[in-house]
């Protein structure tokens, strides 16, 4: 959004907490970055008063950085954690925007519920990704809850032909992501389509232990664990179905880009997000939260009907496309314009 914004004429720097725990090679960006605990400092204390003092001191930092923004700024969140030191600086004259990730009832089983309730209620707007969610969280008295969706950052030129018998899974190997339960469902849909293959991408801290799951699953010669890729486009590309088999999500992007592919999905209807893309019976197929059962007749039902994929895949492309970039940009520019009043 950053790169978004600045295209757009606006002025923009971005300020982080802490350097990320993996590096990114971001290239030349067109915007300002600082970041208010360094590799000098160290991360910020955990208690008592040494994390007070310090977090005053990076406060007092913010302010200068506010400071010279002024007059008519917007301060955007992202994070509520991040909200901790923005809270301490001096913000007068701005606008201040909260943005949560995640959906309600993810949310509800961390300890990030409390926190935006208490963060949040001061902010001139707070954003969610879906009207649902915004509804929720106004009913636990956040009135200043809107929603706000993420952006497919593009439209990939070519879209999947779907004609490989490929089943693909695009996440980190992790508690969230579901991928347990996938290989639950595999093992349903899989003899019913011996020439079709599940492909795993992602890594990550549960690898093992789902490796030694397929394995007792028997389903070793119709999985592949393609690991981390860096190339989303081309591995839809070689893709007839996506599955999504998450317990939790926001809005998410790899269920997005693989419409964009023109790739038909099925996927668990596990949050607000998810039913927001997916027009279920039109451009994909949903299935009840971790019922596999079902998820295994989602994707029999696409696995077993050319034309069912096509017509699904193609409309996906197509609808979809409300969440280009230009699209979400100017929502943006329309609540900057709102709050300004």
């Amino acid at each position: 959004m950053a790169r978004l914004f600045t295209g757009r004429g606006h002025r923009v720097h971005v300020v982080g907490i802490t350097p990320p725990e993996i590096a990114m090679e971001l290239g030349d960006l067109p915007y300002p970055t600082t970041t208010l605990y360094d590799d000098h400092d160290g991360p910020p204390p955990r208690l008592g008063r040494a994390r007070d003092t310090s977090m005053r001191e990076k406060a007092a930092r913010l302010t200068s950085l506010f400071r010279a923004a002024r007059p008519g700024a917007v301060v955007i969140v992202t994070q509520v954690w991040a909200m901790e030191w923005v809270e301490l600086a001096d913000t007068t004259g701005l606008t201040v925007i909260g943005m949560s990730h995640e959906s309600y009832e993810y949310s509800r089983k961390s300890s990030r519920f409390r926190r935006v309730l208490e963060h949040y209620e001061n902010v001139d707007r707070m954003l969610v990704l879906t009207r649902e969610d915004a509804d929720l969280w106004i009913g636990q008295g956040l009135n200043n809850t809107s929603f706000m969706p993420n952006p497919l950052p593009f439209i990939p030129a070519e879209p999947s032909p779907r004609t490989e018998k490929a089943v693909i899974s695009i996440g980190r190997l992790h508690d969230q992501k579901g991928i347990d339960m996938l290989l639950d469902t595999w093992e349903e849909v899989a003899p019913r389509h011996p020439d079709w293959t599940l492909r795993i991408y992602g890594s990550g801290e549960d690898e093992e232990a789902l490796r030694k799951q397929c394995t007792g699953l028997g389903l070793d010669d119709s999985v592949a664990w393609m690991g981390r890729t860096s190339d989303v486009p081309g591995a839809l590309r070689g893709a007839s179905v996506f599955v999504q088999s998450s317990r939790g999500e926001g809005f998410p992007l790899a269920l997005m880009e693989a419409m964009a592919s023109a790739v038909p999905c099925a996927a668990f209807d596990c949050a607000p997000g998810v039913h927001e893309i997916v027009r279920d019976g039109e451009d994909g197929l949903l299935a009840a939260p971790g019922n596999t059962g079902e998820l295994a007749r989602r994707l029999d039902m696409l696995m077993s009907d050319k034309r069912v994929r096509d017509r699904m895949g193609d409309a996906a492309r197509v609808n979809i496309q409300r969440y280009t970039t230009d699209e979400i940009v100017r929502r943006w520019e329309e609540l900057f314009g709102f709050l300004e009043r």
